[in-house]
């Protein structure tokens, strides 16, 4: 097993698009996704439905994409529901990342038989890092905050105040400068996390030294690496995307066909497109981002096959537009879960890059967790092997005597 070879260097990013485009490491997103989506939308409907809308109405209203923030004078505890809806589903991206970054790894160093089963054990192994590093750095802000806001109270002092302030400015200065510099620790470790735990195997103290220490050492590498990185992103989507809707535009020409099943499937795959894909979300998509907006106008939608006012579906009909939207649901999360691949396999290959360049370490030439594994079963069917053979040896020696 020779681990691939690398430039350590951002030449190694543009192999990102091929990395990731690997079935095993798009359905690791895919189950991250749907895990993260469905408690996102139970979240939403049920502050919808605190909110004292019923369920139908949130239907008839967001469908498959609720979003309470759209609600004005939102009260607290729908806001809460939201909240956590996005910070279980980003937590859930980020356990999916490390998946991936795990079989990346083991990519690189020349193991293509890592299973994406191995992937999410390892993630069992080592999800306290991953969620608890985050949380760490978000509670130094806190605490940082929380002294700033007491000194604050501190010099509201008469007469002594003024000078409990400009004393110690220049230490105020400095934790000041600080507690921005660890504000910008916790947005790069948002980004890195996954990738530090799935390739040196830290704890949370590591993980969080590790994003401080790439931070100091690596920010001009970071900044342009992912200068490169993001249109890769934006092109590899785009082209992934496209293939994807020439397969589904090429059913819809053939089995769409007079002589076959005509109105019959643009009904069913009209209102199986509509739902997945309403015009609301798109042109909401659209309006909001101009880069979007190119990404909206290849919508797996067929509105320009039938308008939803049109479909009349039958019983069957309808069950079987369900189980459609379904699949079609399935094909729009793998395009996006390829997106999210390329961005957490360069995230793998930029840390690799940053620790050779730092310390001088390549770090696919250590010896994992994966990898004693491997020898210790090695050694462990080497010695049954030799026990067995010793065996026939005595049994044979004992036949020959008799």
């Amino acid at each position: 097993m020779q681990p691939m070879k690398l430039y350590f260097d951002v030449r190694d990013i543009f192999r990102a698009p091929r990395l990731a485009l690997s079935g095993k490491k798009i359905i690791l997103f895919i189950q991250a996704n749907l895990i993260g989506y469905f408690v996102y939308w139970t979240l939403n409907y049920l502050g919808a439905m605190v909110n004292g809308m019923s369920f139908s109405d949130a239907w008839s209203l967001y469908g498959l994409y609720p979003c309470l923030l759209g609600i004005e004078s939102l009260p607290l505890l729908p806001c809460v529901l939201f909240w956590m809806g996005i910070v279980f589903w980003f937590f859930a991206i980020s356990l999916g990342s490390t998946a991936v970054s795990r079989v990346t790894y083991r990519q690189l160093k020349g193991d293509e038989f890592y299973s994406g089963s191995d992937a999410w054990n390892y993630v069992k192994r080592h999800w306290h890092p991953i969620i608890y590093s985050s949380i760490s750095l978000l509670l130094i802000l806190v605490f940082l905050f929380a002294i700033a806001a007491i000194l604050g109270l501190i010099g509201k002092i008469p007469y002594l105040g003024e000078f409990l302030f400009v004393i110690p400015y220049l230490l105020y200065f400095f934790g000041s400068v600080f507690t921005i510099y660890t504000g910008i620790v916790f947005l790069v470790s948002l980004i890195y996390t996954p990738s530090i735990v799935a390739t040196y195997e830290e704890d949370t103290m590591g993980t969080v030294w590790h994003n401080f220490s790439i931070t100091w050492s690596q920010p001009w590498r970071m900044v342009s690496y992912h200068l490169v990185l993001l249109p890769i992103i934006v092109v590899g989507g785009y082209i992934f995307s496209h293939f994807w809707i020439s397969g589904y535009d090429l059913i819809n020409t053939v089995f769409g066909h007079n002589w076959f099943m005509g109105t019959k499937l643009i009904k069913i795959v009209g209102w199986a497109s509509q739902a997945v894909h309403p015009e609301a979300l798109c042109s909401l998509i659209g309006n909001s981002c101009s880069i979007c907006s190119v990404c909206s106008t290849g919508c797996l939608s067929c509105g320009s096959i039938l308008p939803a006012s049109a479909i009349n579906l039958t019983g069957t009909e309808q069950v079987a537009s369900f189980i459609m939207a379904i699949f079609l649901f399935l094909v729009m999360t793998s395009a996006v879960s390829y997106t999210m691949s390329i961005f957490s396999v360069g995230q793998t290959l930029m840390f690799i890059i940053f620790k050779n360049r730092t310390d001088n370490d390549n770090i696919l030439k250590k010896n994992d967790e994966d990898d004693i594994e491997d020898e210790n079963d090695d050694d462990l069917a080497n010695e049954e092997f030799v026990e067995n053979e010793d065996a026939d040896e005595d049994s044979n020696n004992k036949d020959k005597s008799s």
